[in-house]
């Protein structure tokens, strides 16, 4: 039986627009998710959309729409992107769906139930777009501390979940399961700045808010976003409900990756939800950072200044997913923020993509071509330059596993391309063109040849998880099903001797930067 893996992107708010930053963490769930399909695991990848609250309606009527409507068209808009960068999820949940809806009401009924929920009033500062309430000495400036905007003051009937009873067992989790919240310094944040303290009671039901989930038993309320949207992650795979088999098959989680904002909710707030229902806590929660741009955080909400285009839709047309999806992995270390900027972007592409990678492959199959008419050469002579460069590739190969998994992606990759540029070296080195015009050469060049389809092979491999529709076309050309497990990455015996080598044309065409450049900037 395969082993099991989930894993979750938190599910986003609708927007209609979408930029390189909120489109990360899906980019980022599809590499671990394919990366793990090529393990030989069982996969299960969830992303979706949160659909319901105050700013909905509001968008909405904005307009002249419906609700529904409004975020039917958004729904399709995300999903057309996801596919533009190459992005396979196993299911997309919209907190819209009727059987998560239900499943939401059985959920906040049995806390209730169980004694954790109870009703009173509550007081405080909201701000709309976040969705937040705050006490007076959380807001920044007399403003919501997250998005700096302006804040209201209301007061209403509301139902509340007694998040105060789980600092203690929070700690614990903490401490009994580091692996649990990570990078590490997320731990010390939680535990410092929140619940060290003392944390309170959290509202879960409003009374203003129409466009949401009613509370089963009380139908003047409707479910808040804290219970609505974060049981998503066990309602999509029909947790509580007749066809319950992915939940038993599935959960617990193996990863919700997430943005460094939501760090909170994800791991108090979700994690004190889940012991109250008796629930297995996710096993891993990663909190990665944000893309900046000159400083700033890249998001929907914010433009640049800068006359810089930020728009998938326009930049994958241009350059392909694969390339917008390279830069990301490696650029924006994981865990950490990162910086884009079109020259960075651009100039990866030429020294990556275009001069290592693509300048590999098109020179290693041109002598295949030119020395043996494109059949792949059974292995020859062999000599100690051969064989170091067969065991530098195979450790780059087994670094790149060990990378996946610890979830760092950005080391993964630079030891994928560490592989290209190991192949590059060697054929510096050996100059093929010269052992063969020497006395026996035929023999020695066979390993060559044989040594860098091998490389390149080994290498594509594991790039596909990253870079999927370059890595298939160079596959397709060596017989390899790029979808297929991993096979003979620790040998140099994958390549099929006596294959005919497929045609390529050029992968990634190097360009002019200045130029491009200024294209982008007309374009933004």
């Amino acid at each position: 039986m395969k082993e099991k893996f989930y894993i979750t992107t938190p599910i986003y708010y609708p927007s209609n627009k979408f930029t390189l930053g909120n489109s990360y963490t899906t980019i980022v769930c599809d590499a671990i998710a394919r990366f793990n399909k090529k393990l030989g695991k069982d996969v299960f990848y969830l992303t979706g959309t949160d659909e319901h609250g105050q700013k909905i309606t509001q968008s909405a009527s904005k307009v002249g729409k419906s609700e529904k409507e409004y975020l039917d068209e958004i729904v399709s808009d995300a999903k057309d992107l996801w596919k533009l960068l190459d992005i396979e999820y196993d299911k997309f949940i919209r907190t819209t769906d009727d059987y998560h809806e239900k499943a939401v009401q059985e959920i906040f009924t049995k806390l209730y139930e169980k004694g954790f929920i109870y009703k009173s009033s509550y007081k405080g500062w909201y701000c709309t777009p976040c969705e937040s309430f705050w006490t007076e000495s959380q807001l920044a400036d007399g403003k919501c501390p997250d998005c700096g905007r302006e804040v209201k003051f209301q007061e209403e009937e509301a139902y509340f979940f007694k998040l105060s009873e789980f600092g203690d067992k929070l700690i614990d989790l903490y401490k009994s399961h580091p692996e649990f919240l990570q990078p590490e310094s997320r731990v010390n944040e939680m535990i410092n700045n929140f619940i060290k303290p003392g944390l309170n009671d959290l509202c879960v039901s409003r009374t203003s808010v129409k466009w949401g989930v009613p509370v089963e038993f009380d139908t003047k309320h409707t479910i808040y976003v804290w219970i609505d949207a974060l049981s998503n992650y066990i309602t999509a795979l029909g947790y509580d409900s007749e066809n319950d088999e992915n939940f038993k098959k599935y959960w617990p989680a193996d990863v919700h990756v997430i943005g460094k904002e939501i760090v909170r909710f994800h791991s108090i707030i979700w994690p004190a939800i889940l012991m109250a229902l008796d629930l297995p806590i996710p096993k891993r929660i990663f909190a990665h950072g944000w893309i900046l741009f000159g400083g700033d955080k890249l998001s929907k909400s914010k433009d640049t200044d800068e006359k810089e285009c930020v728009d998938p839709r326009v930049l994958v047309p241009l350059y392909s997913a694969d390339a917008i999806r390279y830069f990301l992995y490696r650029e924006i270390p994981f865990g950490s923020d990162g910086n884009y900027s079109t020259q960075a972007f651009l100039s990866r592409f030429n020294a990556d993509l275009s001069n290592n990678y693509g300048n590999l492959v098109s020179r290693t199959f041109s002598m295949v071509k030119k020395y043996f008419d494109g059949i792949v050469p059974k292995e020859g002579v062999v000599s100690e330059d051969d064989s170091q460069f067969k065991t530098d590739v195979i450790k780059e190969a087994t670094l790149v596993k060990d990378y996946m998994k610890d979830l760092d992606l950005t080391k993964a990759v630079t030891s994928v391309f560490n592989i290209f540029t190991l192949a590059n070296t060697y054929i510096q080195k050996v100059q093929p063109w010269a052992v063969m015009k020497e006395e026996g050469g035929e023999k020695r060049t066979q390993t060559i040849m044989k040594y860098l389809l091998e490389a390149i092979r080994i290498g594509t491999h594991l790039l596909y998880s990253f870079m999927p529709n370059a890595s298939t076309k160079v596959l397709d050309a060596m017989g390899e099903n790029a979808r297929g497990e991993f096979e003979n990455l620790d040998n140099f015996n994958g390549v099929k001797e006596g294959l005919s080598l497929g045609e390529l044309g050029v992968l990634f065409p190097r360009l002019d930067i200045q130029a491009e450049i200024e294209r982008l900037k007309s374009l933004a």
